[in-house]
């Protein structure tokens, strides 16, 4: 899928301006380049584009020196633009797609042969002149995101693209920046704690300086909307596919910290998306290969799921994706939410009042395909109320299948126009017919600075949590205990980010005085390695665990008693799920980071080392391994030293 506190850093930085631009016909470069002047921009642009250009207001700086959104062009003027295009134009505009390669015209040979074999075509340009898709998004395994300047380069190269068709539009990319265990843009972009590892710090502060910092680096890249944050309320600690994506358990706590990163990202100019409508955070089935099913009844669903969509939605929110999942108390059907007329048009629409833009879920995944084909589910999507179509496993089957119903009169022209104005405001609302162009000066003076680098340290320090600490064994003292052993579980690291967990937490150690050695023994360690880890235990002063999603059948757990029976002083941080703690009830110190990225480890290693305090609370409760049904630690729970 496809998503009380001090230290705000927005008097620190330098004033933005939306009025950076590279001249269009030089969009691919990567290098320094002079700024052209307003005029020589807007000639070099479509004819449309620039009619449209001219009734939009200019972005205002606001007193935070980062421009407000810019007000759109008025309706008549965007509906005069859908009136002028073709139909088969019309069906595009409804799609946003995948595109392999790190370049809109000159691909890898790999990743041409992929288009060819998945799309059809050989490039995003060859993309974008078949199908006229309104939309691309970025993916790390598609090779769209090495690096800051490669990134914004292929941006430019897809807007030249786009608005060098006839009647060409500027495209809205996007892309999932989660942060945490999502992140498609990694270092040296800014990389910041995710959704649990915020809800643990509760402040609302930090999650709007989050997305506001966030929104700017992906602005900055040519990246308009990005699919986050997640707005599911994690109620389930089965839940294989949100668990620490969500900001916690408690509906109004997420419901707040989601307001506070939606208005963030949209203060900086990019598109925020409330994930999964109506609410993905009570399934113990993940919806990218199964059909999950939410029981709740429909006051449960009033109490539980809606808050965080409802403050989204009183937050100004400017796009809102679905989930593929049946909700039966609120359709009857057994139809997926993406697909359900009562629940996005119905409820979303009618019930919240919402009329920002619907995007689903990436129609390739299973909860949405398992009851209807490919050819279906695009044409249901639209009459259930969506606007936009993502990611679909084949976009020559989705995209004639909406130009068979429209021309079979099973969807109405009317209703495809419905939906594009909603994406052309929001495109005129995000600038795009306006300066749709990312600079390479602003990918430099904005993408992954030393001031935004700090700001995530320090959110990342009012994070971690503290669960259990015998005897006072934290802090560690490099005096008592100069020599570490960094133990555990390496699972694949967030994308751009270090790792391996173990090496960046021994790295952090040793940059904080300790002589600290890594030994990675992995999500299910074998006898032999755990011998291994305990005969190296022997020679430390104290070993550090990390830990990945244990389970009471775990391996984890033998290694974790072994090292306790050396005598040595065990720390165990649990990587991810925060639950672990329930199944390692004889661990005298416990940290929880929520997440195995780099921020989060590096400020593990400061709480461990005592160079700060820890400050985070549990954000979901833990119940007992024993006894699911009791209360092991609740939420709020914390310590400090």
């Amino acid at each position: 899928m496809p998503d009380s506190s001090t230290g705000s850093t927005g008097n620190t930085e330098s004033a933005e301006t939306a009025e950076n631009t590279v001249d269009p016909v030089n969009a691919g470069s990567t290098g320094s380049a002079a700024r052209p002047s307003r005029r020589a921009v807007l000639a070099a642009t479509t004819a449309v584009t620039t009619v449209l250009a001219t009734g939009a207001t200019a972005h205002a700086a606001g007193t935070s020196g980062v421009p407000s959104a810019p007000a759109s062009p008025d309706d008549r003027k965007l509906r005069a633009l859908v009136s002028r295009m073709t139909l088969e134009e019309k069906v595009g505009q409804l799609f946003v797609m995948r595109v392999y390669g790190h370049s809109a015209t000159e691909p890898d040979q790999a990743d041409i042969d992929a288009n060819l074999k998945e799309i059809g075509v050989r490039t995003a340009a060859e993309l974008l002149e078949k199908y006229r898709v309104g939309g691309i998004i970025y993916f790390t395994w598609a090779h769209n995101t090495r690096d800051p300047h490669q990134i914004a380069s292929l941006s430019n190269g897809i807007q030249k693209a786009s608005l060098g068709l006839p009647r060409g539009l500027p495209v809205l990319i996007s892309t999932d920046q989660e942060h945490g265990i999502v992140a498609r843009v990694g270092a040296p972009a800014t990389l910041f704690p995710g959704a649990m590892a915020v809800g643990a710090g509760g402040s609302r502060s930090d999650a709007r300086d989050l997305g506001r910092i966030a929104g700017r680096e992906l602005r900055a890249l040519g990246i308009r909307q990005d699919y986050a944050p997640v707005a599911d309320v994690n109620v389930n600690p089965a839940n294989p596919v949100i668990g620490v994506r969500s900001f916690g358990s408690e509906p109004q706590a997420v419901a707040r910290l989601m307001a506070a990163e939606v208005a963030g990202f949209q203060q900086s100019g990019v598109a925020a998306t409330a994930k999964h409508f109506p609410g993905h955070g009570d399934t113990a089935v993940d919806s990218h290969t199964g059909f999950p099913v939410i029981t709740h009844s429909r006051e449960q669903w009033e109490r539980l799921d809606a808050p965080p969509f409802r403050a989204a939605i009183a937050a100004g929110i400017d796009s809102i994706m679905t989930a593929h999942l049946m909700v039966p108390a609120l359709d009857e059907s057994d139809d997926p939410a993406t697909l359900s007329r009562p629940i996005l048009t119905g409820i979303l629409r009618e019930e919240l009042g919402y009329d920002g833009v619907v995007v689903t879920d990436s129609l390739g995944m299973e909860g949405v395909r398992t009851k209807y084909g490919d050819d279906r589910v695009p044409v249901l999507a639209l009459k259930a109320g969506v606007d936009q179509l993502l990611n679909p496993p084949s976009l020559d089957v989705a995209w004639n299948a909406v130009l068979k119903a429209v021309r079979d009169g099973e969807l109405t022209e009317a209703r495809l126009d419905e939906s594009i104005l909603r994406v052309l405001r929001l495109k005129a609302k995000l600038g795009l017919f306006k300066d749709p162009y990312a600079s390479p000066d602003g990918v430099d003076r904005r993408v992954g600075t030393r001031v935004h680098r700090a700001a995530a340290d320090r959110i990342a320090e009012r994070t971690t949590t503290l669960l259990v600490n015998e005897d006072r064994v934290l802090p560690l003292s490099r005096r008592r205990q100069p020599k570490l052993l960094v133990v555990g579980a390496d699972p694949a690291s967030p994308s751009g980010t270090t790792g391996p967990p173990t090496g960046v937490l021994a790295g952090a150690l040793n940059e904080l005085g300790f002589t600290a050695t890594a030994l990675s023994t992995g999500t299910a360690p074998s006898a032999a390695t755990i011998d291994r880890a305990v005969a190296a235990a022997q020679e430390a002063d104290a070993v550090v665990v990390g830990t990945y999603n244990v389970t009471a059948s775990s391996s984890q757990r033998t290694l974790v008693e072994r090292l306790l029976a050396t005598g040595r002083p065990v720390v165990a941080v649990a990587i991810r799920n925060p639950y672990d703690v329930a199944h390692l009830p004889a661990v005298p110190a416990f940290l929880a980071t929520y997440s195995w990225t780099d921020v989060e480890l590096r400020a593990a290693a400061r709480v461990i080392a005592g160079r700060v305090e820890p400050r985070g609370t549990l954000p979901v409760p833990v119940q007992r391994a024993d006894d699911p049904a009791a209360v092991l630690y609740p939420v709020g729970h914390g310590l400090g030293y």
